[in-house]
C-alpha cells in the first residue's frame, strides 16, 4: 500500500540530500579557488616584501623544510644580486632553480611548486611554495566553509518532517472523524478552523454521499414503518373477528385448526411490531436522556411477563442488593423508553427459550459508578460459534423451533450502543441456560 506520507518525505528528504550534496562541491570547489588566490597574492606579497638590505643567511637557513604541516617555512625565499649569484636563502637543503619573472607552477625534486618571480632593480627575488602545502590550506579553508551547511541540512529535514506532517493533517482529521462514527450516523463532516483548498472537493464529495445514503436510510426506514403501522391495524382486527367468529360460531372447524391460526396470526403481529420498533430505533438519531431508575423499569417488567410466565411454569424473579432500601443505587442517565423495550424484549426471548418448568432471573447489579442489567434462563443456551451473529437481524439458528421475528437481540443491541453501553451473551457457568448482560450504564 503505497503511503503519501512516505512518498513525500522520501522525495523531499532525497532532493534535499542531492541539493546539498551539489552545493557543497560547489562551495568546496569556489572555496579552494579563492584559497589558491588568496596564496597567490600572498607570494607575491612576500616576495615584493623582501628587504633591499638583506644579504647572506641567517638563523633561518640552518633550518630544513617542513611541508607536511602549517609551519612558517612553507615558503622558500631566494634573492640573486646584478652578477647572478644567490645572497640569501630562507631554507637550507632546498635549491629551486631561478625562473623568469612572474607566476608559474613547476615540476622540482618530486615536489609541484608555485612560484612567483620580480625583478627589483639588480636583484631577482624569488618566492616559492609547494603545492602540497597550498593544497592542504586550501582544503581546510574549504572544509570549514561547509560546517553552515551540515547544520543547514539536519534541520532541513526536521522542518520538511514538520510541514508534511502539518500539511497532512487534515486528511487525519477526516479519518479519525469516519473513524469515531457509529455506523449509522450520516451527518455530513464539519471541521474546526480554515479547510485547506484541496481537501475541500474530498469533503464535499463525502458530505454529498452521505447525505445521499441519508436519503436512501431514511426512505427505507420511513417504508418499513408505515408497512408496519398500516399492517398492525388490520392484523389486530382480523384477530378480534377470528375470536368473535369463533364464539358465535359463525366459522366452523375443529378447535385445533383455530389454535394453529391464531399462533401465525400472533407471530404476524408480533413480527410486525418489532418492524415498528426497529424502524423507530433506526429513525432515532439521538436519545434524550434522563435520570431513570432501573429497579422500577425491571420490576415493571417482571410484572409485565408474569403472566407469561405462570402460563408456562417458569419462576420468572428480579434480584437485587436493596442498598438501605432505596432505589438511588440504581438509577442511571438513560432512556426509559429504551431501556423498557431492552427489557422487555430480554425477558420475552428468555421465556420463549425456557421450557416449562424453568426459571428466568432479572439480575440487577451495582459495581463502583457502573449498573448493569443481567437476564439467565434455564434454556438451551447458544453455541459459541453463533454468539456474534445472533444480533443480526432476522437471524435464527439452525433446527430452532421456537416462534420469533429475530428481530429481538438486534434491537436490543441498537439502544444498547445508542446508550454507549455493551449488550454481551455467555452460557451459565453450570452449562445450562443463556446469560445476556447489559453493562456501562453509569449510575447518577
Amino acid at each position: 500500500m503505497t503511503s503519501i506520507r512516505r512518498w513525500l518525505l522520501g522525495w523531499l528528504i532525497a532532493g534535499l540530500a542531492v541539493a546539498a550534496l551539489i552545493a557543497a562541491y560547489g562551495i568546496f570547489y569556489t572555496a579552494q579557488e579563492e584559497a589558491n588566490e588568496l596564496f597567490d597574492y600572498e607570494l607575491r606579497t612576500v616576495a615584493l616584501s623582501v628587504p633591499a638590505t638583506i644579504a647572506g643567511t641567517n638563523g633561518f637557513a640552518q633550518r630544513g623544510p617542513d611541508f607536511d604541516g602549517l609551519a612558517d617555512d612553507r615558503l622558500f625565499i631566494e634573492v640573486w644580486d646584478g652578477t647572478g649569484r644567490s645572497v640569501y636563502r630562507s631554507l637550507a637543503g632546498v635549491d629551486v632553480p631561478r625562473f623568469p619573472p612572474g607566476l608559474r607552477t613547476i615540476e622540482y625534486d618530486e615536489f609541484h611548486w608555485r612560484i612567483f618571480g620580480v625583478q627589483e632593480g639588480d636583484r631577482f627575488v624569488q618566492a616559492a611554495q609547494p603545492m602540497s602545502v597550498r593544497q592542504d590550506l586550501a582544503r581546510h579553508l574549504a572544509l570549514r566553509t561547509l560546517w553552515p551547511l551540515a547544520v543547514f541540512l539536519p534541520v532541513i529535514v526536521l522542518i520538511v518532517l514538520f510541514v508534511v506532517r502539518r500539511g497532512l493533517a487534515p486528511i487525519g482529521g477526516i479519518s479519525r472523524a469516519l473513524a469515531t462514527r457509529s455506523f449509522d450516523s450520516l451527518e455530513p463532516l464539519h471541521f474546526e478552523g480554515r479547510l485547506p483548498v484541496e481537501m475541500q472537493p474530498l469533503v464535499d464529495a463525502l458530505n454529498d454521499l452521505l447525505h445521499r445514503l441519508n436519503v436512501a436510510s431514511q426512505s427505507q426506514r420511513t417504508f418499513v414503518g408505515d408497512a408496519a403501522h398500516e399492517l398492525r391495524s388490520p392484523l389486530a382486527a382480523l384477530k378480534l373477528q377470528l375470536q368473535a367468529a369463533e364464539r358465535d360460531g359463525s366459522l366452523v372447524g375443529s378447535k385445533q385448526t383455530f389454535e394453529r391460526i391464531e399462533g401465525r396470526l400472533n407471530r404476524l403481529i408480533h413480527l410486525v411490531h418489532q418492524l415498528l420498533t426497529m424502524a423507530r430505533e433506526d429513525a432515532q438519531r439521538s436519545a434524550h436522556f434522563e435520570p431513570v431508575s432501573l429497579r422500577r423499569l425491571c420490576e415493571r417488567a417482571v410484572a409485565d411477563f408474569s403472566m407469561l410466565a405462570e402460563a408456562r411454569q417458569i419462576d420468572l424473579g428480579l434480584e437485587f442488593n436493596p442498598s438501605g432500601g432505596a432505589d438511588d443505587a440504581y438509577k442511571v442517565n438513560a432512556e426509559a423508553h429504551g431501556i423498557e423495550v431492552l427489557l422487555n424484549n430480554l425477558i420475552d426471548n428468555a421465556i420463549r427459550y425456557t421450557p416449562h418448568g424453568g426459571k428466568v432471573d432479572v439480575i440487577l447489579e451495582r459495581s463502583g459508578d457502573e449498573v448493569s442489567i443481567c437476564v439467565s434462563d434455564s434454556g438451551p443456551g447458544v453455541p459459541d460459534a453463533e454468539r456474534e451473529r445472533v444480533f443480526d437481524r432476522f437471524y435464527r439458528s439452525a433446527g430452532n423451533k421456537v416462534h420469533g421475528s429475530g428481530l429481538g437481540l438486534a434491537i436490543a443491541m441498537k439502544i444498547a450502543q445508542r446508550h454507549h453501553a455493551t449488550l454481551s451473551m455467555s452460557n451459565n457457568e453450570s452449562g445450562v441456560g443463556l446469560r445476556v448482560t447489559l453493562a456501562g450504564l453509569h449510575a447518577q
